[in-house]
């Protein structure tokens, strides 16, 4: 009996990581398909139709080439700057001693307000002040979506500073900067690359913050979602699963890194 529920449970549990797996990858790998189509309508190919005529005329697309050059640079502008800040931000969450709560929830109040009242918001405010809108502007209000979701990942990873190191280090004489640098930097590393990854994705992937702030020069997902609405060129699906392939690369490529470390401190290990 108990045996029958154990393998009812298994089947139970695959069919739910299935069903959420085609939810999650069915959508962009569509999209990848019909990128491969060289006919003008989208659908899926047959094999002996794949093509990759459209990955061809992307170089020619001027307008989302120079959209996918603003977003990276704004994207990497935002998640430096999103890092730096949620550093500072947790280092003072870390050194407070009371009122920590009202200092939690003021720096991440700007994750919980709707990104168009807060686009438009900005939007009013710099046109008011006379700061015109261009990439600056898109990076502040990027900067407001990201920062507090950088500000919880580092502040997670404060969890590795004890401060029994710490007071260790200044019994021994270390200075802050110190014990910042020696201490608590090489322990929340992982928190600040990921922060930082993070930043950068959040920033890449906006579009109603950009939709208000954007100048001359839109971003990607401005100018994707404009040519879907003016007659969606198959060009745009090219564009779409290049970024999607190169993201899925990088992933991989993280993967094969960390097998290959496990691998060898398993060496390590065994040879030791």
């Amino acid at each position: 009996m108990m045996l029958r529920e154990g393998l009812a449970n298994r089947i139970l549990l695959w069919a739910i990581t299935i069903a959420g797996l085609l939810v999650i990858y069915a959508p962009p790998l569509y999209l990848l398909a019909i990128s491969f189509n060289p006919a003008l309508q989208p659908g899926l190919p047959n094999i002996s139709e794949l093509s990759l005529k459209w990955y061809a005329s992307l170089p020619q697309e001027t307008a989302l080439i120079g959209a996918l050059e603003q977003s990276l640079i704004i994207a990497t502008a935002t998640a430096v700057l999103a890092t730096l800040m949620s550093l500072l931000a947790a280092l003072a969450y870390f050194e407070l001693r009371s009122r920590r709560t009202a200092w939690l929830l003021t720096v991440i109040l700007p994750m919980f307000v709707p990104g168009v009242i807060q686009g438009l918001a900005l939007s009013a405010v710099f046109a008011r002040t006379g700061i015109k809108a261009s990439m600056l502007t898109v990076i502040a209000g990027h900067l407001l979506w990201a920062m507090p979701f950088a500000f919880i990942v580092i502040l997670t990873s404060f969890a590795a500073v004890r401060r029994s190191y710490l007071v260790a280090a200044a019994d021994l004489g270390a200075d802050w900067w110190h014990r910042f640098f020696d201490i608590i930097l090489p322990l929340i590393r992982p928190g600040l690359i990921s922060a930082f990854i993070f930043s950068f994705l959040l920033s890449l992937n906006e579009f109603t913050r950009a939709f208000y702030l954007a100048g001359r020069q839109n971003t990607l997902p401005v100018v994707l979602f404009g040519k879907m609405n003016s007659g969606a060129s198959p060009v745009i699906y090219a564009m779409s699963g290049a970024i999607f392939l190169i993201s899925v690369l990088c992933v991989a490529l993280i993967a094969l890194r960390f097998l290959w470390q496990g691998r060898a401190g398993n060496s390590a290990r065994s040879s030791g």
